[in-house]
């Protein structure tokens, strides 16, 4: 995870468990070392990502689904996919799939976003703060990503 709450997908990056029972230090070694092999991997993965330049249509596609992982009946999300391509920071304004990637997942995630809600009134997307609501969002969000490169 990284401080912005990035996750990658398990199919990106597995978990690993090692029993705590006997002599385990091998079995550790052998994880960690198994784990910055994949380490390298994603950040391959990652520089791909900035390298990618992403057309309008292309960044809006990808924020369409991603907002309908947090809004299945996007007709009831209240908002357009266009606002979680608003740029928090300056930095943050390429049009690289990494960049467009961040800010998407910090919008999602992060709310205060203006939407109508199913009576019309307007309110403010929340902040997610289910560890498991995070993790699946987060978690698609990779591969919604992955998908745009393959593609």
């Amino acid at each position: 995870m990284c401080t912005n709450g990035l996750i990658v997908s398990v199919g990106a990056f597995p978990a690993y468990c090692v029993a705590h029972r006997g002599d385990i230090v091998d079995e550790v070694v052998t994880v960690a070392l198994e784990a910055s092999e994949r380490f390298e991997t994603l950040a391959g993965r990652v520089e791909r990502m900035e390298q990618r330049l992403l057309a309008q249509d292309e960044q809006l596609g990808f924020a369409r689904k991603a907002l309908a992982l947090r809004f299945p009946e996007l007709d009831k999300a209240g908002m357009q996919p266009s606002q979680l391509l608003g740029c928090r920071r300056v930095d943050d304004s390429s049009n690289n799939l990494w960049t467009v990637f961040n800010r998407v997942q910090e919008n999602l995630l992060g709310g205060g976003l203006i939407r109508h809600t199913e009576s019309g009134r307007l309110s403010r997307t929340r902040r997610i703060t289910s560890i498991r609501e995070d993790v699946r969002l987060n978690g698609r969000l990779w591969d919604l990503a992955e998908e745009v490169l393959a593609g």
